[in-house]
């Protein structure tokens, strides 16, 4: 019984802890990096996510901006889409999306967005607060952490890097 205890203990100590989502302190500076380095995110992805499925494009960074879209649906239906820039401002860089129902109403007034200051970078992965991207292989795994009611879930993406966009 002890040797299995002992295991046990010496398993949790030597795996390496991945955080999921991580967050900035209030009033925390955000963290360093470059989107000229997230040319791993280039390409097109396929896989599912709350509850349905999603694809997602990425372009490669030009004049600071990296864009992308985001489509999901379920049960053969367009639920949302979304528009996303990640920009370098300094030497940090931030997500910001716009979502749009299926017929192109957007979820945010017209000057406003939903923005995801960078927290840190590592290999092919990319801490926001609150969202985390992971690339491994040609699968990523995306974790978005959502509050509704002042209750915290946290939705995992799970994608596969498709060759060509599919036609």
């Amino acid at each position: 019984m002890k040797k299995l205890l002992l295991i046990i203990l010496l398993n949790i100590l030597w795996v390496p802890v991945f955080s999921q989502v991580k967050h900035l302190k209030d009033g925390e500076s955000p963290g360093t990096g470059s989107i000229e380095d997230l040319d791993w995110l280039v390409g097109y992805w396929t896989g599912t996510g709350l509850g349905g499925e999603c694809d997602e494009t990425w372009m490669p960074a030009v004049d600071g901006n990296m864009v992308g879209t985001f489509r999901f649906w379920s049960e053969g239906k367009l639920v949302f889409t979304e528009f996303m820039n990640m920009v370098q401002e300094g030497d940090t860089f931030y997500l910001k999306l716009k979502h749009f129902n299926p017929d192109l109403s957007g979820w945010e007034e017209k000057e406003k967005w939903t923005t995801f200051r960078l927290v840190e970078t590592g290999d092919k992965t990319i801490w926001f607060h609150g969202f985390t991207m992971k690339r491994v292989g040609d699968k990523m795994q995306l974790w978005l952490e959502l509050e509704e009611n002042g209750e915290k879930t946290t939705m995992e993406f799970f994608y596969s890097k498709q060759k060509q966009l599919g036609f």
